[in-house]
């Protein structure tokens, strides 16, 4: 079972941590992902981290800006959100899945329920 957390509102320029904590089954065994939805389009990949060496993607639209980590003790990853903008507003998902690469949501074997996160002033 995954469970997102973390998301609220925000002011531009703001910033939010997401957690995705896992149960059930070991962090160790699985690469994470993060989606996003946001009203009116597609989900979209915003960012995943290897099962080990911590291999990370970003999607170009965060890069420099959000920061994926794992605490594989914790059995939870991370992602740290800055400089947040009003087009982050979204649902944020996170999914596990055992293969690497993993650049597709069909990659993914489990998917969390959703974050809502909300860049306002």
């Amino acid at each position: 079972q995954l469970q997102a957390s973390g998301g609220g509102l925000a002011q531009p320029g703001g910033s939010l941590t997401l957690s995705c904590a896992l149960s059930g089954f070991s962090l160790d065994d699985f690469a994470i992902g993060w989606y996003r939805r946001a009203p009116g389009k597609e989900r979209e990949g915003v960012s995943c981290i290897s099962k080990s060496e911590d291999i990370t993607y970003y999607a170009d639209s965060v890069k420099g800006r959000f920061t994926i980590s794992r605490d594989n003790a914790k059995n939870t990853v991370y992602l740290q959100m800055n400089s947040l903008k009003p087009e982050d507003t979204a649902v944020y998902f996170c999914a596990a899945g055992r293969s690497w690469p993993a650049p597709n949501p069909d990659d993914y074997d489990y998917w969390g329920q959703g974050t809502q996160v909300t860049v306002s002033s």
